[in-house]
C-alpha cells in the first residue's frame, strides 16, 4: 500500500505546465524513477526470488550455472589455443561475468517496456523505473556470479595488486551505460516490435567477436603479421572496451587507459541519444505497448 502511494506521489505535477516533449519532463522521468529505488529495489529482488521459488538452491543456480560454462569453455578453449589452464580459465570466466551482465542489460533491454506493459498501462510510475528494476536485477545476477570469480583467484592466484579497485569505478560505468542502453532500445523496440530479435541475433554474434573465450593480447602478439593486424581489428567492437575495464583490474594485468577513454566517449554519445528519445517519445510508449 505505501509505494502505490509513493507512485502517486512521483507523479504528482511538480511540472504541470511542461509539454510532453521537454527535458524538463524527461529528466524529471529519471528523477521519479529514482525516488522509487525501494519499490524497484523490491520489484528486483523478488523478479530473482520468483524465478527459483520451487528450486531447492534458490537463487545458487546463477552462480552453478555461470560456474559449470566458464569452466567447461574455459578448459576446451585453454586446450584449442594451447595456453595454461591456471591463466586462461579466470581469464573466460572474468569475461562471461563481465559479458552476461552487459548481454543481460541489452537482451531484456530491448523489451523492458513490452514486458511490463500491464505496470505501464495501469500504474502512474516513471518509465524509468521499470529500467531501474532491469538494471538492479542485473546487478544481482553479476553479484551472485563474482562468487565464481573468487573462488578460482583461490584457486588460480593472479598478480591482483590495487588497481583491483579500479573495478568499483568500472562496473559503475558498465551500469550507466547498461542503463542508457535500455531506455534508448526498449523505446524503440517498443515501437518496432521487429527490434527485439534482430537485437538477439546481433549481441550472439558479438559474443564470438568479442574477447571473451579468446586472447586478445596472445592474438595481437602473433608472430604472423596478417593475424595481428586481424586481431586487432578487435578494439572497432565496442563491448570489447567495457570488458577490458572491468577485466583488467580483477586479473591484476596492466591497465589500458585507452578502453577507459573509448568507454567514456561511448557514454556520453550514449547518453546523448537516450535523452533524445526519451524526450521525444517518452509519452508515446503507453500507447505502443
Amino acid at each position: 500500500m505505501s509505494s502505490t502511494v509513493r507512485i502517486d506521489s512521483a507523479e504528482s505535477p511538480a511540472t504541470p505546465s511542461a509539454p510532453s516533449r521537454s527535458w524538463q519532463r524527461a529528466f524529471g522521468d529519471l528523477r521519479q524513477g529514482w525516488a522509487q529505488r525501494s519499490l524497484w529495489g523490491y520489484l528486483g529482488w523478488q523478479d530473482i526470488k520468483q524465478r527459483y521459488r520451487r528450486s531447492v538452491l534458490g537463487p545458487l543456480w546463477i552462480s552453478i550455472s555461470m560456474g559449470v560454462l566458464a569452466t567447461g569453455l574455459g578448459i576446451l578453449y585453454a586446450a584449442l589455443f594451447n595456453s595454461q589452464i591456471q591463466q586462461f580459465l579466470p581469464y573466460v570466466a572474468t569475461g562471461l561475468l563481465i559479458w552476461n551482465f552487459i548481454s543481460g542489460c541489452i537482451l531484456e533491454g530491448s523489451e523492458v517496456f513490452i514486458t511490463n506493459e500491464g505496470l505501464i498501462k495501469f500504474l502512474p510510475a516513471p518509465l524509468s523505473l521499470h529500467v531501474f528494476r532491469l538494471i538492479w536485477r542485473q546487478t544481482l545476477f553479476f553479484l551472485h556470479n563474482v562468487v565464481i570469480w573468487l573462488i578460482l583467484i583461490l584457486l588460480f592466484p593472479q598478480p591482483i595488486s590495487w588497481t583491483l579497485l579500479l573495478a568499483v569505478p568500472a562496473f559503475l560505468l558498465l551500469i550507466v551505460n547498461g542503463f542508457w542502453i535500455a531506455i534508448l532500445t526498449g523505446i524503440v523496440a517498443t515501437r518496432f516490435r521487429d527490434i527485439p530479435p534482430i537485437v538477439a541475433s546481433v549481441v550472439q554474434l558479438v559474443f564470438y567477436m568479442t574477447p571473451i573465450v579468446w586472447d586478445y593480447a596472445t592474438l595481437a602478439k602473433n608472430p604472423n603479421p596478417h593475424v595481428a593486424e586481424r586481431a586487432r581489428l578487435a578494439e572497432l567492437n565496442p563491448v570489447m572496451h567495457f570488458l577490458e575495464i572491468i577485466r583488467e583490474p580483477m586479473l591484476g594485468e596492466p591497465i589500458v587507459w585507452r578502453h577507459w577513454a573509448v568507454a567514456g566517449a561511448i557514454t556520453v554519445l550514449g547518453w546523448a541519444a537516450a535523452l533524445l528519445v526519451l524526450r521525444n517519445y517518452r509519452s508515446r510508449v503507453a500507447y505502443w505497448v
